[in-house]
């Protein structure tokens, strides 16, 4: 594939690279962009390679950020993973190096960089950073730790492989991590555990839960829920898969709200597609998997209604 081989002229080129990622990262975010760092510092051990960031401690068991100061972008490869827009790149210096190269699995539909590589097909850009390696398996190496870190971003974006965007060719990339040293049963469990907090909460979202007769479902935690619970908006992630367990939810909507008022909305499907609905609210992502924003109840109310429409004709 020519735009592999373009990519890792460049790699080979530079001698300093720093990989970015998303704002509000998830395991593949974390995982592609350690991943790619630890493959390129085992291969070209001469590199300065850098990852960089907001620090995460839930994320840390996979790789630390790196503190950089915004000289050390001048003449720097920079690579962003798992990224589908550039608002969403977080440290903003990305546009201070010499060359700036995406590679991603969302829809392309806000293209940034000198080279991009993005695959909407591919269950995880860690299952990408793979792939990657693979190509060219004869000249880089693959070291316990990134195959640990890929591994356990194709587990967080595949919900340890339940999810629709899991293929034959996910599990063979997943196999092939775990024979090159990825702890497999220890991954799963750190993504699977929660907190007490995170447990209660759990219980509340299926408490206050409204699901349609369509199987349209939706929870709202306003500042107040989650006060009460001592949670962050941050830390709501392992809620949003909750209301797909049950039999009858074919869609959902997780409504977050923000310290200036404005909710975050997290939307997933088993089957209708909601990303475009998530474009009309200033957001968007996967067929099955999206974001948007909601400024009031009204915009609530509203998202609320599309989606009903939307699993009232699938």
């Amino acid at each position: 594939m020519e735009i592999l081989d373009e990519i890792y002229a460049n790699i080979k080129k530079y001698p300093k690279i720093i990989i970015h990622r998303h704002q509000r990262p998830d395991p593949d975010a974390f995982g592609s962009q350690v991943g790619l760092a630890e493959i390129i510092k085992a291969s070209f051990p001469y590199k300065e390679v850098y990852v960089v960031g907001k620090d995460f401690p839930s994320l840390n068991w996979i790789g630390k950020m790196d503190d950089l100061k915004s000289n050390e972008f001048n003449d720097a490869l920079v690579i962003v993973v798992d990224t589908a827009n550039a608002p969403r790149i977080d440290d903003r210096r990305f546009n201070n190096g010499d060359k700036l190269i995406k590679i991603d699995h969302h829809p392309n539909d806000e293209p940034f960089g000198d080279l991009m590589w993005v695959q909407p097909e591919a269950s995880s850009c860690s299952e990408m950073i793979y792939d990657f390696y693979q190509h060219f398996a004869n000249d880089l190496k693959l070291p316990a730790k990134a195959a640990n870190a890929l591994y356990a971003g194709i587990v967080g974006d595949t919900g340890r492989f339940l999810y629709p965007a899991t293929t034959a060719r996910t599990m063979l990339v997943a196999g092939a991590l775990i024979a090159h040293g990825a702890d497999a049963a220890g991954i799963s469990r750190r993504e699977d555990q929660i907190s007490v907090a995170l447990a209660r909460l759990s219980a509340y979202v299926y408490e206050n839960l409204t699901i349609s007769d369509s199987g349209t479902a939706y929870v709202v935690l306003s500042k107040e829920v989650l006060k009460r619970f001592g949670l962050t908006e941050a830390g709501t992630s392992a809620v949003v898969p909750l209301p797909g367990k049950i039999e009858d939810v074919k869609a959902w909507a997780i409504f977050v709200e923000q310290e200036d008022g404005h909710f975050r909305v997290r939307l997933r499907s088993k089957g209708p597609a909601i990303n475009e609905l998530a474009k009309n609210h200033q957001g968007g992502g996967h067929a099955l998997a999206s974001g948007a924003k909601a400024a009031d109840t009204d915009e609530i109310n509203q998202i609320v209604e599309e989606l009903e429409a939307i699993t009232s004709t699938n």
